[in-house]
């Protein structure tokens, strides 16, 4: 995948990290996913698209809420890892660009895409999310990220990979409420949005995995640049963190409802 807005257009591959990503990304706490349940969107009988789902972290644990799930990815090897992930759960996976899915019209309730909006062409999944979606369907992007101004250790951790890799454009976030494209506008409107702090718990074990399955060095870097990150990664740990310990995070949710009314296309 390569974005020119996104790492000075680096090139990165998010199969290229789907064992960490498994091992290591499944850290959303409950309240997250209170939030989306409290939207009605995951709940009892509803059909549910999740896309840019990597190893189906949210189907997997939205199932018991009830939701027939389908989730999407462009990566092959993310959805080899969701398969394995939700065995027992009757989860259908598919392979294939957000932009790309074809889906018949008005298959889906709610729409989820949790840490992969940023990647969208928006002038072409504009249309293509509200193809998906049923009268009043609604689309909910989520995210949780760390804050290295509030974080000593996020901004430690934050600071390494920037070493390594320089042009990775993940750094220095700050808590803000998820911005809207206008393309998305045409066929949506914005209905609700909440940011929040959370206290997300690590070993320094589980901080390294999920450091490295971050864009900016599992996705990204040669395997003897990521062995030299994560074998410095993992002294700077033991020399500023205790053995447990929690990392500040801000999540964020923007739910945005098809309009009765869409453009033609």
């Amino acid at each position: 995948m390569q974005n020119q807005n996104i790492d000075s257009g680096t090139v990165f591959d998010w199969g290229r990290t789907s064992d960490d990503y498994a091992k290591f990304r499944d850290i959303y706490p409950l309240a997250f996913y209170e939030k989306i349940l409290e939207r009605n969107c995951g709940t009892a009988g509803q059909q549910v698209l999740d896309i840019g789902t990597g190893t189906g972290v949210l189907p997997r644990n939205l199932y018991a809420a009830g939701a027939h799930w389908t989730g999407s990815d462009i990566a092959p090897n993310q959805i080899k890892q969701a398969k394995a992930c939700s065995a027992g759960m009757d989860i259908a996976y598919l392979v294939s660009a957000a932009e790309d899915l074809d889906l018949p019209a008005g298959s889906f309730d709610c729409i989820t895409a949790c840490q992969c909006y940023w990647y969208f062409d928006n002038a072409r999944i504009a249309p293509v999310l509200s193809h998906l979606l049923k009268p009043h369907g609604k689309v909910l992007f989520l995210c949780m990220e760390w804050l290295p101004y509030e974080d000593k250790i996020a901004a430690a951790s934050e600071n390494l990979v920037l070493q390594y890799n320089p042009k990775w454009s993940g750094a220095g976030e700050t808590m803000h409420p998820i911005a809207v494209a206008p393309e998305l506008l045409e066929y949506f409107d914005l209905t609700y949005h909440e940011e929040y702090l959370l206290d997300v718990p690590f070993t320094r074990d589980s901080w390294n995995g999920r450091m490295k399955a971050c864009r900016g060095i599992g996705a990204t870097l040669s395997p003897e640049e990521i062995a030299a990150w994560e074998k410095e990664h993992l002294q700077l740990l033991r020399t500023i963190a205790p053995e447990a310990f929690t990392v500040k995070h801000y999540a964020a949710i923007a739910e945005l409802t098809k309009k009765e009314h869409t453009p033609c296309t």
